[in-house]
């Protein structure tokens, strides 16, 4: 109670408004901090691939003919297609992805990567890539090279099957465009997962197989 009449009453009145103001001044920041900055859940889970069973059976459909790959161009792709709220493909597989997800202005990410290639964990967004699991060129060689535009850009863009994944750059640029009989992930204990992943991509898709490749999505397939 402030004593009427006391300059002191007064100054401590004051003071103890001041005081009272600054706290709910620092709790609104703090509120509207961690409205801004508040990690956001992953926006989906991965694809899971179908059974080993299943890919058994798709591969044994799948036509095997010889690769060519006369004609080929990156850009006939076109990818990172535009999506939701100012994301692009990359921008949403990127928030799939990852862990501890932020999303700021322009869809910059922030978060965590951890790659199921080799098992590297990634805190910068530019450590990694967007794995297309059937390369462009791979589709482009077992029949993409007669699709529209169109075609091809959906299945750069593919968020409904297996076939775009956030791995650590360096992996995926050594991969590039080889096949499962060329290349598979650093980590043995995935590729019952990659091949299954590569062998539904392909049926989605009608897309051939060459004899090597056959082979050894067969032997992946019947260990797993």
């Amino acid at each position: 109670m402030i004593q009427a009449g006391t300059l002191s009453g007064w100054r401590e009145f004051y003071a103890r408004r001041k005081r009272l103001a600054l706290t709910g001044l620092l709790a609104g920041l703090i509120s509207l901090s961690a409205l801004v900055i508040a990690p956001s859940p992953a926006s989906a889970a991965l694809p899971e691939p179908v059974d080993a069973a299943t890919a058994r059976s798709y591969l044994a459909a799948l036509p095997v003919a010889t690769e060519d790959r006369t004609g080929y161009d990156r850009d006939l792709f076109p990818h990172w297609s535009s999506q939701s709220d100012g994301c692009d493909t990359r921008d949403v597989v990127l928030q799939r992805d990852g862990s501890d997800i932020s999303v700021g202005d322009d869809c910059y990410i922030t978060g965590s990567w951890y790659s199921v290639y080799d098992g590297a964990t990634w805190y910068e967004s530019g450590d990694v890539d967007i794995d297309h699991l059937v390369p462009l060129a791979e589709a482009w060689d077992s029949g993409a090279g007669a699709w529209t535009t169109d075609e091809r850009e959906a299945f750069a863009n593919d968020l409904t099957n297996p076939q775009l994944i956030a791995v650590t750059d360096n992996v995926n640029q050594e991969k590039s465009d080889q096949d499962p009989a060329e290349w598979m992930p650093p980590i043995s204990d995935y590729h019952c997962t990659y091949a299954r992943a590569w062998v539904q991509v392909k049926y989605a898709y009608g897309l051939s197989v060459d004899d090597a490749e056959y082979a050894a999505l067969s032997s992946i397939l019947g260990g797993c």
